[in-house]
């Protein structure tokens, strides 16, 4: 991967495919100012580049409500991480895993359908094998996302 500058169009660009990332190239281009052959080959610079990696979906607001989402954060043993993450990558509520400084590694964040589905997923964090503690805290409500 070369390394790519990124200009203020990129950003705005990126800003867009953000909102919508299914926007179709010629709408992109009219929001911009800029031809369509231009967004295209800045989405293709950006893509090549490394800094747009892919595409994913952003779940609706109802949805979401509906899930019991909590961060678990985790201490492992040394020279587990590796092993640990690949593991945590597997399950389908795993939302995001931070390495971090401080009294634990890691924090995991979990999104699960119900408190039964999340309890099993706690559990079976715990029983990882290098993880040595884990402490959960339920997220009772949003106040600020971005």
């Amino acid at each position: 991967m070369s390394k790519v500058t990124v200009t203020d169009k990129d950003r705005e660009l990126i800003a867009v495919l953000s909102e919508n990332a299914r926007e179709n190239t010629a709408a992109i281009a009219r929001r911009l100012g800029l031809s369509r052959s231009t967004v295209q080959a800045k989405i293709d610079r950006l893509e090549e580049g490394g800094v747009i990696r892919g595409y994913g979906v952003r779940l609706s607001d109802e949805y979401r409500k509906g899930l019991i989402r909590a961060h678990i954060l985790v201490t492992i043993a040394p020279k587990t991480l590796n092993r640990i993450t690949s593991e945590l990558g597997g399950l389908a509520e795993v939302q995001a895993v931070y390495s971090v400084s401080g009294n634990f590694d890691l924090i995991v964040e979990v999104a699960a359908e119900s408190i039964s589905e999340l309890d099993r997923v706690i559990d079976f964090i715990g029983e990882i094998k290098g993880v040595e503690r884990t402490l959960s805290s339920v997220i009772l409500s949003t106040r600020i996302e971005r």
